[in-house]
């Protein structure tokens, strides 16, 4: 987890490097980097990086990116029931968290008459950690599950200064099923299970808990332009 979102980071900090001679011979790269909030799943922070104009005839913008949000986890009670035992003693409190990384393509549209408007879509990667702890009852434990998927929307950016935008973002992601593991116990949507309670299954583990699946992107934020 640590070396990826290193290799994000470096990414992100790429535009801040002067430009080589050869880039800046040919007049037309541009790169920018930006920090956008609001709602992904749940409150969300973004950060992104942006290349233009680096390759001759390419018209794509590429955008690498990294979030974090505050979701919701699940039903506590029903995830300790399917990953751990039946009990019920000791007061649930609960948090989760998706990591989310993104590689966008950028495209340039005609639409609502905004002066620069982009749909984009790409591949993103969500990792997901749904804490369960029940406070007197001698239970803490994680759910856990890594999914691939993609989005896309609408971009819209509005100058404040020669060199910083304020941006508007609106789309929707998509996450393929994936395994849910807590302790023990696994649970894929193949029905390859490992240690399940009882006679629970993935679609049981599936509603206990708050894992990426479809989620609406509304965001909004700051681009500075290299």
């Amino acid at each position: 987890m640590r070396t990826i979102t290193t290799c994000f980071m470096v990414a992100l900090m790429v535009p801040s490097i002067p430009l080589t001679a050869q880039t800046a011979n040919r007049g037309t790269a541009e790169f920018a980097t930006g920090l956008q909030f609001g709602y992904a799943a749940g409150f969300s922070i973004q950060a992104h990086g942006i290349a233009a104009g680096f390759a001759q005839g390419f018209p794509l913008r590429t955008r690498l990116g990294i979030g974090y949000a505050a979701v919701n986890p699940g039903q506590a009670l029903d995830a300790r029931r399917v990953f751990i035992n039946n009990n019920t003693n000791g007061t649930p409190e609960e948090r989760g968290r998706v990591w989310n990384f993104k590689l966008d393509l950028l495209f340039p549209v005609d639409v609502l008459s905004l002066r620069r408007a982009y749909a984009f879509g790409g591949v993103h990667h969500a990792r997901f950690n749904g804490n369960f702890k029940f406070v007197g009852g001698n239970e803490d434990f994680d759910v856990r599950s890594s999914h691939w998927g993609f989005g896309g929307g609408l971009e819209a950016y509005f100058g404040v200064s020669s060199r910083v935008d304020m941006v508007i973002t609106g789309g929707l992601e998509y996450f393929f099923a994936s395994t849910l593991t807590a302790h023990d116990t696994a649970y894929s949507p193949d029905g390859d299970s490992v240690n399940p309670r009882e006679d629970y299954t993935y679609a049981d583990a599936d509603a206990a808990v708050g894992q990426p699946k479809l989620a609406p992107n509304l965001l909004l934020g700051f681009s500075y332009r290299f």
